[in-house]
């Protein structure tokens, strides 16, 4: 039986286990701590965690101010209303003065299916991966988010981890990077290269398992940080493929496609990438229905491989 964890969940225990083992760690949310699920540091710690109201701004702005006190806040809040609302503040009072904050932003993509395109994220990877100071972080599943956790902890610094809400599979790794910082080879192949994270990292490795039957070869690689980008391992596990794809539960415009191009800038690869086409997301009845509506499927990512391979159509 497949095996699946709620990230979230995964994140709140693990932030009441780090906690546990160092005082400074203090967490603070904007009303939506049952969801974010900071509430169970509050239980555990209650002197520790504060709640700041519907305030997403003046949220980061004490969190930064704890930080220069000696404190590590752990900020929570949507993924869009953390990077959307207090982008000032991000950039001012966190990133600029390279503060010792950490952004988790929950529900990103159209995890929130239900609340619409004014609660999905789509844009937030773009918004924060433009900020100088600030780690970016991506994880595929529920170990990689503690592995997140700790990650950030390691850094002096800014950092936004972006938390899906819904369950996702505990997927293993071929070659695991030496941390979050390193893409990790999740499978061999040796016709293409698909850099995928999130939950699209799972979606990779299930149209691999298809074109594997077609006699396609995919490599699949998971790419946890998308800033800093590690584009000398980029550039070696695209090097001796035909083509590369990228998949995210993200805009096309700024977020691992972009980065990826990026750093195959001088040593460029028939290149497609999968992602929300420069639109807004909408209400559905499940988080699948959108995933299959915006094109982030394996059917999509096998016309890609298809395409490159010159079997098919885009």
């Amino acid at each position: 039986m497949t095996k699946l964890a709620c990230p979230r969940e995964t994140y709140g225990k693990y932030l009441v286990q780090v906690a546990a083992k160092d005082e400074r760690i203090v967490a603070l949310d904007a009303d939506l701590s049952g969801s974010t699920m900071s509430c169970l540091l509050r239980q555990e710690f209650p002197q520790r965690h504060f709640e700041m109201g519907i305030a997403e701004q003046n949220m980061v702005a004490v969190a930064a101010g704890l930080s220069f006190s000696g404190k590590i806040p752990f900020v929570h809040s949507f993924s869009i209303f953390l990077t959307g609302r207090a982008f000032e503040q991000v950039r001012q009072s966190v990133a600029l003065a390279n503060a010792n904050v950490k952004l988790v932003g929950s529900s990103y993509g159209f995890s929130d299916f239900g609340d619409g395109a004014t609660h999905q994220a789509l844009e937030d990877v773009a918004v924060m991966r433009v900020l100088p100071n600030l780690t970016v972080l991506v994880p595929m599943d529920a170990k990689e988010v503690e592995e997140a956790v700790d990650l950030a902890l390691k850094i002096d610094g800014p950092v936004y981890i972006r938390i899906s809400r819904s369950p996702m599979e505990f997927l293993r790794k071929e070659q695991p990077g030496s941390s979050l910082l390193e893409p990790s080879l999740m499978a061999e192949g040796q016709d293409l290269v698909v850099f995928a994270n999130g939950l699209m990292t799972k979606t990779a490795l299930e149209a691999r398992e298809i074109l594997a039957q077609e006699g396609i070869s995919i490599r699949v690689v998971n790419v946890s940080c998308v800033k800093p980008l590690a584009e000398e391992s980029i550039r070696r596990l695209a090097a001796d493929v035909q083509g590369v794809i990228t998949v995210e539960e993200h805009s096309v415009i700024g977020g691992l496609g972009s980065a990826v191009l990026e750093a195959l800038a001088l040593t460029p690869k028939p290149t497609c990438l999968i992602g929300v086409q420069d639109t807004f997301g909408q209400s559905a009845q499940s988080h699948e229905e959108l995933l299959e509506h915006y094109g982030l499927t394996k059917e999509a990512i096998c016309e890609r491989a298809r395409f490159l391979m010159g079997r098919g159509q885009k």
